[in-house]
């Protein structure tokens, strides 16, 4: 690992506003434990550091939907996330927040220094201002009509319905989303970071000296810098957030892109009193996991003003990932489009590394991803459970079977050119999955131990232990007619023992290889191999000799289990529900926002007498043919029955209406409708896009008048 003496690794930190998905378990959070269980197992001085990014507008906006205080939603997701982490052994050694007041302390400390260093701009700007509040308004406290596709609930920088980006001045009919006024634009003051002026030194820093970074992270990177800096407000006007720590700077707080990241910097004070040696000693390596949309803060901003502020080490790698999406669509939280991790824990307990292992093996490092339930099935079927399981479980098994339960001995005299190959895939197994953690190729590092356990599968099955145990209890029992002497049962049984010596040292160096990808499994493993966990430790990874000759080991027991159909199908009905409901709820707010039926023309009292109302009661009822829209219905008006062909059809099951009393309208001149003779008209009522019959409150004789 060169010449680094201490490792300070960061995760995204989330945002207090919802629950955890599997999109940002593969983004970022998997990817950094798995790198952080690596450099613990190699004895590495390494701090995990993460937290709650508690301030921000969308907060406020949800605090304000569900009327309660922006602390209330951040304490309770703050929780919920960090329970989620901690079930899926997301292994930080803090996870913090921000609304510490240690944070907040850090964070106006960073600000006092550039600002006494002279090193903002204080400008003053028209923004939007709330005349019935008296409070400045952020672009997400302002709705109105998208000018691209006409959604009347469009946010200030964004419509949520097309994506669209926006800025308050597009939006048509703006208003405040606290009191429903028009905002007008008032001057306030702002203190701007001018990050123009590190324009030369960022391009020689990251274009220059860190070419090794992502294509997506360093083609980002230079894609900003290529089309130059702008200065950027480091504050904000609002009462949610880090106030400005000056004296002019009542109700204004720092932008949340400022202190988010110092984030990282307080939750090592938090979590240490050595925090400097992490954040301001040169042989520190920082590297920052996160996901592509965070790519321009920790790359470009954050740099910035930990070279502006001076003191700090710069981050030596930004390995972020892209977008996971789901079932073939961008995970959507205002849809509910997405698995959520508290919710997938309660669904599929004990199996978390199910879940690591298939958002590492299809993790989007290069591309964007999609994660589908049928394939998180196939790979925990056909490679968790009929590869790396069932390698473990053959040769514990077969060891109890055929060497009473210990561990056989290795007959070094009798070792075949076979065993040597497989004994040599140890240590060059090891060095792979070493340059792959090491290059943030994780998905290519689980793919070798999945490899190495394939490998021990086609061993075992060469070698046909079973077969040997079998010829030797025939010899035994006279059953062959062929001569044996004792050299030959001898070796017949060292061949058993060498192959299944074998066996157990891979199993256990399978236990340290996936331990920083499937941490369960490996514990699982040390259980049953009865060793200690400090045997997971990178040191004794490619060792042949881990399990002592003689040892007893415990019965085998399954590492994974194989998932059924019905668990994918409730998963993908759970989803599949999920859309349903947040379109009839857009529906229903669709058909709540259009106004009523207009009025139609006065009539006379005379022309109304024309019409020969009637109740009457369904008999009958059957979809007409080739017609998804019409029922035709027999209807008893008590002098007669008539045919009524109705569209009600995408409203109303046929035997669901029977009996039903409804009004006709009796003297309609008869038309044909699909080649059938329709007698009347059925009155109907419309309630947002519902139909509901018109019909008397209690029942009444058939054919009765309605006046």
């Amino acid at each position: 690992m060169g010449k680094f003496n201490r490792y300070l690794i960061t995760a995204a930190l989330p945002y207090a506003n919802g629950p955890v998905h599997i999109g940002h378990l593969a983004g970022c959070y998997i990817p950094a434990d798995i790198y952080v269980r690596y450099l613990r197992a190699k004895k590495a001085d390494v701090k995990f550091v993460c937290g709650t990014d508690e301030h921000g507008v969308p907060i406020t906006i949800k605090a304000m939907k569900e009327g309660v205080t922006p602390q209330d939603v951040v304490d309770k997701y703050h929780k919920i996330i960090g329970d989620s982490f901690a079930a899926m052994g997301i292994s930080f050694d803090i996870f913090s927040r921000t609304s510490n007041q240690i944070h907040h302390k850090t964070s106006q400390e960073f600000f006092l220094k550039m600002y006494n260093d002279g090193l903002f701009e204080e400008k003053e700007s028209e923004q939007y201002f709330d005349p019935e509040k008296n409070v400045f308004l952020a672009d997400r406290y302002i709705i109105g009509t998208c000018p691209k596709c006409g959604n009347d609930k469009a946010y200030g920088d964004q419509c949520e319905r097309c994506g669209t980006s926006l800025s308050p001045d597009e939006l048509i009919n703006p208003h405040s989303a606290l009191s429903n006024a028009v905002p007008v634009k008032k001057k306030t003051k702002h203190w701007y970071m001018p990050l123009q002026n590190y324009e030369p030194w960022l391009k020689q820093w990251v274009l220059e000296e860190h070419k090794d970074w992502k294509n997506n992270v360093y083609g980002q990177c230079k894609s900003w810098l290529d089309s130059g800096l702008q200065s950027r407000a480091m504050t904000r006007d609002s009462n949610w957030g880090i106030q400005v720590p000056l004296p002019d700077a009542e109700g204004k707080v720092l932008y949340v892109w400022f202190d988010a990241p110092i984030g990282y910097i307080s939750a090592t004070k938090e979590l240490t009193d050595n925090w400097a040696d992490y954040w301001c000693k040169e042989d520190t390596k920082l590297v920052h996991f996160i996901g592509k949309d965070n790519i321009v803060f920790h790359c470009i901003i954050f740099p910035a003003m930990l070279k502006a502020h001076g003191n700090f080490v710069l981050p030596d790698n930004v390995p972020a990932n892209e977008f996971l999406n789901l079932e073939g669509e961008k995970i959507s939280t205002s849809r509910n489009w997405a698995v959520w991790v508290d919710e997938f824990v309660a669904d599929f307990p004990d199996q978390q590394d199910v879940l690591r292992y298939v958002l590492c093996s299809t993790a989007p490092e290069t591309k964007d991803n999609d994660f589908t339930w049928k394939d998180f099935q196939d790979r925990n079927n056909n490679e968790l459970v009929a590869v790396f399981g069932n390698f473990v479980n053959r040769a514990l098994v077969l060891m109890h079977k055929l060497c009473g339960g210990k561990v056989p001995k290795l007959h070094p005299a009798h070792i075949e050119e076979g065993d040597r190959e497989i004994i040599s895939e140890f240590a060059t197994t090891k060095e792979r999955i070493e340059k792959s953690i090491e290059s943030y190729r994780f998905r290519e590092a689980l793919a070798e131990v999945i490899d190495f356990a394939r490998k021990g599968n086609i061993y075992l099955q060469k070698n046909e232990p079973w077969k040997l145990a079998s010829a030797i209890e025939k010899i035994n029992k006279g059953e062959t007619h062929e001569k044996f002497t004792a050299a030959d049962l001898e070796l017949l049984q060292a061949r058993i023992d060498i192959c299944l010596h074998i066996c157990l040292q891979m199993s256990a160096n399978l236990a340290i290889f996936c331990n920083p990808f499937l941490p369960f499994t490996a514990k699982k493993i040390c259980h049953l191999l009865k060793v200690v966990d400090r045997m997971l430790e990178w040191e004794n990874a490619g060792k042949t000799d881990l399990l002592k000759v003689g040892y007893s080991l415990r019965a085998p027991e399954l590492l994974f289990k194989k998932i059924e159909d019905d668990q994918i199908k409730a998963q993908l009905d759970k989803l599949n529900n999920s859309r349903k409901k947040m379109e009839e709820a857009a529906k229903a707010a669709e058909l709540a926002a259009q106004p009523a039926a207009p009025p139609k023309p006065e009539i006379q009292y005379e022309d109304f007498a024309k019409l020969d109302l009637r109740v009457g009661t369904i008999i009958k009822a059957e979809k007409v043919e080739k017609a998804d829209k019409l029922l035709k219905l027999l209807v008893d008006i008590g002098t007669e029955q008539r045919t009524v062909v109705s569209g009600i059809a995408m409203h109303f099951a046929p035997e669901d209406i029977i009996g039903k009393q409804v009004t006709l309208v009796a003297n309609l001149a008869p038309r044909k409708m699909r080649g059938i003779e329709s007698q009347g008209m059925i009155l109907m009522a419309e309630d947002k896009g519902k139909l509901v019959f018109v019909n008397p409150n209690e029942a009444v004789t058939p054919g009765s008048g309605v006046s």
